[in-house]
């Protein structure tokens, strides 16, 4: 439980950071946007090293799936777009591929 609130966090981080840039750079906006942005990103790759997998490649593999479901529910939370079914669809298939990648035997 404490890896997935880890992920989470880190996907939040990540998201906040890569948005602040995409806000300055597609929407327009102050430059000043990339400063919390860029801080976002530290706080993201602080986060995501505190996971206990015994190797980086092996936990940014599982956290991809939770950071695609993250992204999604940014997508409607803040961007106000609804995920039609194909994105509910991908996500489930990253989701379980990502599970299958954390919890296979002798990984946790």
């Amino acid at each position: 439980m404490k890896q997935l609130l880890l992920y989470g966090l880190a996907a939040l981080a990540e998201i906040g950071g890569c948005f602040a840039f995409w806000a300055w750079w597609r929407l327009d906006r102050s430059p000043l946007w990339l400063i919390p942005g860029m801080a976002s990103l530290a706080i993201f790759a602080w986060v995501l090293a505190l996971s206990e997998a015994e190797a980086a490649g092996r936990t940014y593999a599982a956290y991809g799936g939770i950071y695609i479901l993250s992204s999604l529910v940014w997508l409607w939370a803040v961007e106000g777009m609804r995920p039609d079914r194909w994105d509910v669809t991908g996500a489930s298939i990253c989701l379980l591929g990502a599970m299958i990648i954390f919890y296979g035997p002798g990984r946790t």
